[in-house]
Parts: C-alpha cells; structure tokens; sequence
C-alpha cells in the first residue's frame, strides 16, 4: 500500500474503483481558490480587483489618475483577457478614492458597429462614484467631428485624448460606509396603504426658505425635518425620486444653455447623481455622496416613509450612434446596443432617444439586475419605477411579461417584497402595453389619467361649445379599479386594484394646477419654438388662456377652476389602486403652462413653498381626503369588486343613477348621463362609502341610495374652499330618499358612519 499523503503541498490521487491511493505527487504551495469575477473595481486588502465586460476589444487598460485628475498623471494597467468577454487584473496599491477610467483598443469598423477608440477615457459601467463634468467638445466624440460637431459617424477615428473632457470614476469601499444601514429600517408600505408621491430631489427644496441654504436641493434637504413633517402631515407613503443614477444633458441642450433637469440620461447604474449632494460631501469624494444619500433613506424609513427610484435603463447618455463617446459604446458597441440587421449598421431605437440598450442580451440584463441589487441593498430603497419598461422585456419577437429582465426583478431575493412599478410602454411597435406585466409589478395607468382628466376637464369644455362628451362608464371601470386590465391573470384577478397605480398628472405633463388654466401648452423657454411636449392634454381653461388676476373680468373663473383642483385631486385619492400625486400639486404648483419642463432647472420646475390663501385651503383640502382614504377601508380595497354581497350581505359595489336607482345595461350607455352615484363597501368593517359625481354644467337634483336605516353623513363637498367650511357644526345627516342639490361640476362624499 502507499504511504498516506501528508502535508500541504502533496495532492493524491485516488483509483475510482479502490480507496487506496494509488499514487502521489509534491506540488508548490496551495493556492487559495480564486471566485469568479465581479464586474467594476472593487477594492481588496492589497489594493483592487478589476473586471470590465468587452468581448470584441483586443486590449483594455485601466487608467489611474491623481487627485486633480491631471492627465499627465495617468498611469495605464493592462488587464488580461478576454476570458469569456471579462478583461480583468488585481492592481496593487490602489486605495479608495483613487480616480480611474478605461481605454479599450479593437476594431474601428463603425459601418459593422465596432467602434474602438484608446483615444477615448471610458467611464466604467458599474463604477460607484464619478467626479468632474462632461465637455462636449470634438474630442468626447469617437469618429470625427468639426466645431459644431457635425461629422460622418462612420467616417475615421477622432484621435484626440478625451481624458481632461469626461467625468472619471471613484474607487468607493461600499463595505466601509460608515452609518445606519437604511435597508435595516424599510416600513414594508402594503399597495393598500400606500400614497406615492413623486419628486424631484433637486426641485422640492431649491425654494424652500425653511430649510437651511446650504441643505437646499440636496438629498440631505429633503430628509430635512420640515419636508418630511410636510410629507407626513400631506398623508403619503412612499416618495418616488425622479432619476438620481448619475446623469448628464444632451449636447443640444447644452448649446441652448440649459440642462437635462429630469435627468433621463444615465452616465453611471451604480453612482448617486453627485450635483444633488450637499456642497462638504462632493468636497469630500464620491464616499461622502453616498453616505447622505444613505443617510436620507434612513432618515426617510425612520419617519415610516419609504424610498422608490425613478430607474431608466433602457438607454444611455451616449445618444445616436453619432453622439458622443462616453462608456458602452466604447467598451462594446455591438454588444450593450440594440442594432437593426442593416448594413451600414443602425441603432434600433425604440425609446426616442437615439439609443436602446439590448435586453437581448444576458450581458444588459446582468447589469441591469446588478444595479438594482447595488441600491436594494447599499442604498437600502424600497423599489423601483421603470421608465419605459417595455424596453426592458423586448427580446427576439417582441415585448413579453417573461422576460429574463423582469421574471428577474420579480425574483431576486435582494428585491423582494420591493415595490416594482412600471411605466408599461415604449416608442417601438407595439409599445403600449398597459395591463401586461404581471405580478409583482404596478404599472402606471394611463387610461385612469385621461378618463378622469375627459370627466371632469375636456367635457365639460366640449359641453360648453354644445358638443358631445364620453360616456361615464370608462370613468367608472377606472373609479373601480381598473379590472379590465389588470384582472387577468392565472387565476384571474390575483393582481387586485393596487396594480393600477393611478395618477392625473406626472413630471412630464401639465400640472394640476396647469390642467385647469391652460388649453394650450405654452414651451417657449425650452428653446424648440413650442414644438415639444404633448399638444392634447385633455386640460380646459375655463374660458380664459392662463393665471386671472383678483381685478380682471374673468376673475369669476377662479373659483370654479379651484372646483375643478379639487374634483380631479378627490377623483384620484378616492379611487381603488395606488394614487400618485406630484410633488407641489397639493399646494397649486404651475409650470406657467410648460407641459415639458425636462430641461428647465429654473422656478419653472422648483416646488414654490410661499403660498397665497387659496394655496393654503388646497392643501388643507388634500390633506383631509387622504385622511378619509386611511380612515375608511372601503377607500382602500385590496381585491377587485364582483358586486356580490359581502358578510355584512351588503355589495362591495354599487352604482346608482341621480333618482337613486341600480344602473342597468341601457343606463351605461346613455351619452347624456353625467350624475352618477358609487357605493364602495368593506366587508369586516361594514364601511360604507358612497361618491355621488356631477359631471354635468348645471346643478342636479340626486336622491340618494337608501340604506338599512343608517343615515348618510356628508364628509365632503367639492364645492368647499376649505374642509371646515360646512363642518364647523359637524357633519350633514341627509335622510334616505330625500333629494340633494348637486352643484354644476362638483362631487361629494359621504359615509354610513
């Protein structure tokens, strides 16, 4: 028999059939097994691991720089590979807070989608932390340009360095962060309680006088004791953060003097947009920006309020193949792209912005899944919306709801129980897709927008030039939360009304404010001679273009055009799903009828915080109706209705005509009916809500649904400027079946308890 092996540099072989050895060897010493690679640089006790995707390069360096990011500085490593498409290395000696960049060497053959450059410092895609600003000279582009950066995109190699002109990434020890972990504190907002309210970082505290100067349009201003006070007090849940990935203006945009304010142009997944950071953290480096953006969602979750990302990973800032060159088209152009099967080779852009990032690939989806556990887990959010998400699940023969993207997101054990919403449509074909992603998602519900901004705005204005409106039976299906198209599913109704996240305006639009004094939009400032943003808006000026001043003739509009506030604010709070408000609506906010402020960091877009008394009664008025949504169930159903009696043996959903009787067939159909009344009912509690809407420019005459005996006690009337104004001696008992007179365009609401 053999001696025993011993010792560790020995490896012994053993024969399959026997458990004797049958032999042995003297090897060096034992290596350590070494794990696959994580893309990005990561730092290690010695130094750091690096790892950059580029499987058509020939050569990738990574480029060290020092603290001023001289260019003289630079140092070049080449990294080894490719080895399944990954280059990679450990460099010793690099610390956290090193500056870096790459420089990868290939092919220029742009005619068939390479476009090599070494020329060009590419920003790594998974970098945590990026410094310094984007110039947009010639020398940011790969192919060559002139002054005015016009050139053939598949013309030669520009050969000019970028590295002085583009941002540089940050080495950042995301195990060091010192802090609160904010994913230890999540409130877990169940759909049925939850109120989002979406918000720009920047614009919500740019204006704020009580927050202090330096904290203003900071991340750290808006977990600012007073802003989260207000966000509590208003009733909301959950902020939703329009894009806070690091991002960058379109060249067009810059040339205008003016910014990509929205920031829907991604130059990093994994890195916080450092200009939203107080002035000491971007002194302080890359570390010091992510640290208060974590400290702002600890301070968040600690207040009960949750944290949603605006997310946009279905294209980049790089623009058109003609645009600039920044970072994936660098590094593998044919790859991270979506190409049609042209030659000279295109881009097949189904988001509208010159580039698609190709959710065919693994590679794209890996990366896309990587960002989103990087900020559920370091950053500690509570989920994400996606901006145009049917982008993210098109694969060889289109949209599907089983797209590795998605059926990813929705199990991930680092998402789940987040909440995912989706923005459920694109610009390519078939791109509308509102209904169709399935479980765990929300999806924003644009059906919901127009059927309530055409009840209460773009009818009446039809009816006042003596034109037919619509029916108020899509008005209703949306009232009840949207069966028709979240309902289906196996088994049918699983999803239930908090799929359908209900919204009536969004940062992309009119305001609310906007919607009841503009009939036209009005873009002048965005320097496209009023060509972008949406000509139909479904909105209604009640009879005069723009704001009407105490003094002016039609100074008699206002109040109604408050009506009209507060109507579409009920209609939407009031409604089965998730509401959404936008930041500054519940106060009055206007764009001075610009319905496409992405590019204006201006007052155009900051939250005003000084308000005039009618500002004050609106927001006194939402602020009471998202009280009565979180006092009564039957406001906040979490299964669709089936009109079938409960426990108590009364319906979950009723709708009676204004004599006060059960809708029939005929009834929904008939195109003069604009009063109508809905009863919502939650079982366990026997809640009973009713809704009685007057979409119609006279006052109706409505009779109320009898009840068991329970008299109807008037909660709310639309016509109040302010809550307490017919509830100072307490709330109106109206006995069953005695008329009410319904005011023109108005809604009330009452409750049997």
């Amino acid at each position: 028999m053999p001696p025993p092996c011993r010792g560790p540099a020995t490896v012994c072989l053993a024969d399959r059939s026997s458990p004797v050895w049958v032999r042995h060897a003297t090897m060096g010493p034992v290596k350590q097994p070494t794990p696959p690679p994580r893309l990005g640089v990561h730092p290690v006790d010695d130094g750091v691991d690096v790892a950059v995707l580029a499987p058509h390069a020939t050569r990738v360096d990574l480029c060290l720089f020092d603290a001023a990011g001289s260019a003289r500085s630079e140092r070049r490593v080449r990294l080894t590979g490719p080895h399944h498409g990954v280059f990679t290395a450990h460099v010793d000696g690099v610390d956290p807070g090193q500056r870096y960049g790459l420089r990868a060497a290939g092919p220029w053959e742009p005619m068939h989608g390479l476009r090599y450059n070494p020329a060009k410092l590419l920003i790594d895609p998974y970098a945590r932390g990026l410094v310094g600003t984007l110039r947009y000279g010639p020398a940011t582009y790969g192919h060559t340009v002139d002054s005015l950066l016009r050139g053939d995109m598949f013309g030669p190699a520009d050969p000019r360095d970028s590295a002085t002109l583009v941002p540089h990434c940050v080495v950042v020890d995301t195990g060091a962060l010192e802090g609160p972990d904010p994913a230890s504190n999540r409130p877990w907002t169940p759909w049925s309680q939850t109120v989002v309210y979406e918000a720009h970082v920047a614009g919500l505290t740019r204006q704020a006088q009580f927050v202090e100067p330096e904290l203003r349009g900071t991340y750290a201003g808006l977990a600012h004791p007073k802003v989260v006070d207000h966000l509590l007090r208003l009733g909301v849940t959950t902020v939703e953060l329009l894009p806070v990935h690091a991002s960058v203006s379109e060249p067009q945009l810059a040339a205008r003097g003016l910014t990509n304010y929205w920031g829907y142009n991604t130059l990093g997944f994994f890195a916080p947009h450092a200009p939203y950071a107080t002035a000491a953290a971007r002194t302080a480096g890359p570390a010091a920006v992510l640290a208060e953006f974590r400290s702002m969602v600890h301070t968040l979750h600690e207040a009960g309020l949750e944290v949603v990302l605006d997310v946009v990973y279905n294209h980049t800032a790089e623009g058109g193949p003609g645009g600039q060159h920044l970072s994936w088209r660098g590094l593998d152009n044919s790859l991270y792209y979506a190409y049609d099967s042209n030659v000279p080779a295109t881009y097949a852009d189904v988001t509208g912005t010159g580039n698609t990032l190709d959710f065919r690939r693994a590679e794209v989806v890996r990366m896309t899944l990587d960002s989103l556990r990087y900020w559920a887990n370091i950053a500690g959010v509570d989920g994400f919306r996606f901006d145009l998400a049917v982008t993210l699940g098109r694969g060889e023969d289109g949209f599907t709801p089983d797209h590795p993207t998605l059926v990813g997101a929705a199990t991930d054990p680092s998402l789940h129980g987040l909440k995912l919403i989706a923005e459920p449509w694109d610009v390519g074909p078939g791109g509308w897709r509102t209904g169709e992603f399935g479980l765990p998602f929300g999806e924003w519900n644009d059906r919901f927008r127009d059927s309530v901004r055409s009840f209460w705005l773009a009818d009446p204005s039809r009816a006042a030039h003596g034109l037919p409106g619509h029916r108020v039976r899509e008005l209703a299906t949306r009232l009840a939360g949207s069966v028709d198209l979240f309902g289906a599913g196996d088994p049918p109704l699983v999803r239930g009304p908090g799929a359908s996240v209900n919204y009536v305006t969004a940062h992309d639009g009119f305001t609310l404010a906007d919607l009841v004094t503009y009939d036209h939009k009005h873009n002048h400032a965005n320097g496209e001679h009023n060509r972008d943003g949406a000509s139909e808006n479904k909105s209604w000026n009640h009879g005069v273009e723009g704001p009407v001043q105490p003094d002016s003739p039609a100074a008699d509009i206002a109040p109604l055009r408050r009506r009209s506030l507060r109507n579409l604010f009920a209609t939407l709070v009031l409604s089965a799903g998730t509401p959404m408000i936008v930041a500054g609506d519940e106060m009055g906010r206007t764009q001075r009828g610009n319905n496409n402020a992405y590019c204006q960091d201006s007052k155009i877009s900051w939250v005003d915080w000084k308000h005039k008394p009618w500002h004050d009664d609106l927001l006194a008025t939402a602020t009471y109706l998202l009280a009565l949504r979180a006092d009564h169930p039957a406001l906040r159903t979490e299964r669709f209705y089936t009109g079938a009696p409960l426990a108590s043996g009364l319906p979950d959903l009723e709708w009676y005509d204004p004599a006060g009787v059960v809708f029939d067939h005929a009834r929904w159909h008939d195109p003069a009916l604009r009063t109508f009344q809905m009863v919502r009912t939650a079982g366990s509690a026997r809640d009973v809500v009713l809704v009685v809407f007057n979409g119609s420019l006279n006052a109706e005459d409505v009779v109320l649904p009898t009840t068991d005996g329970d008299p109807w006690l008037l909660l709310w009337d639309s016509v109040w400027e302010h809550p307490d104004d017919q509830r100072d001696a307490g709330p109106l008992h109206v006995p069953d079946a005695e008329p009410i007179t319904m005011e023109a365009l108005s809604m009330r609401v009452y409750a049997t308890r």
